[in-house]
């Protein structure tokens, strides 16, 4: 009896724990299926701040269990913070260089430094821009166009806005003052450039009247309804490129190479398009 009753306990155990087993199985499965949060750190320059913004909106749709943060600044900021371990997992920058200096795929003579922080299988050209001149309300100076900018600037008598050397849109209107001939180091010692750290402070001196005229995107301008006079042409300063990349440090690759397929879809770049970027052809 006492047999009987011992193995009649021992079966109930064993069905009782068989039972938690399953249980718990079923949860873990419940929880792999149903998705679980991913926070995706996003550098990009900045200005692609508002179109962004507005697409990160749109793809709580798509991936809801995804959460976007964004880091906004200069490209050359933002490839120093990356090369200085910044959790990072998709880079977006304004120019080309930025990038290659971060890409073991890169000639030698760009990445000087041998970093290998892109995948470089996911890179992609993904916008393109336009450099445009900008005038503060009511262009007191009548700077009407790129080569009246460089009538002024060699005349003395005006202050212009422009980015950093580090900075893609500063690196562009180098290129344009060359074009004209223009020395930056004298009209720097001349006072008649001040800087920004990034495209949005160049925007901001524009947009407060505290300079004559600023180079910036065409897009920033749209976004800030300041006032564009001219459009600089590829032979000025060349083709304003866009390039994106999943990084190789992402913690979530999967996850950051498909946000980085959508900023390619229709929707993304309709968003885009509203304040003046083109998809690269």
């Amino acid at each position: 009896m006492k047999k009987l009753l011992a193995g009649l306990l021992a079966a109930c155990m064993a069905v009782s724990l068989t039972a938690c087993s399953s249980g718990g199985g079923t949860d873990a499965s419940a929880n792999s299926d149903s998705g679980e949060p991913t926070e995706l750190t996003v550098f990009a320059a900045a200005s692609l701040t508002e179109t962004l913004e507005q697409i990160a909106e749109d793809y709580k749709a798509v991936a809801p269990d995804v959460t976007l943060t964004f880091n906004f600044d200069s490209s050359g900021t933002l490839k120093t913070q990356i090369q200085e371990g910044a959790d990072c997992d998709v880079f977006i920058s304004a120019a080309q260089k930025q990038m290659d200096q971060l890409g073991a795929a890169a000639d030698p003579s760009v990445n000087t430094e041998g970093l290998d922080f892109v995948q470089s299988d996911s890179r992609l050209d993904l916008l393109k821009n336009k450099v445009t001149l900008a005038v503060p309300e009511g262009n007191p100076k009548g700077i009407d166009s790129f080569d009246s900018l460089a009538e002024h600037l060699q005349a003395g008598d005006i202050l212009l806005a422009m980015g950093n050397s580090d900075v893609p849109v500063g690196q562009y209107t180098q290129k344009i003052l060359t074009h004209y001939g223009l020395d930056e180091a004298t009209l720097a010692s001349a006072g008649c450039l001040t800087y920004g750290t990034n495209v949005k402070e160049v925007t901001t001196q524009v947009r407060e009247g505290s300079v004559d005229a600023g180079i910036i995107y065409a897009t920033d301008a749209f976004s800030d309804g300041l006032t564009v006079v001219d459009e600089a042409t590829p032979d000025m300063c060349g083709q304003v490129i866009y390039p994106a990349a999943v990084l190789k440090t992402s913690a979530h690759p999967e996850a950051a190479q498909a946000f980085l397929d959508y900023l390619s879809t229709d929707e993304a770049m309709a968003v885009f398009s509203s304040v003046g970027f083109s998809p690269v052809s």
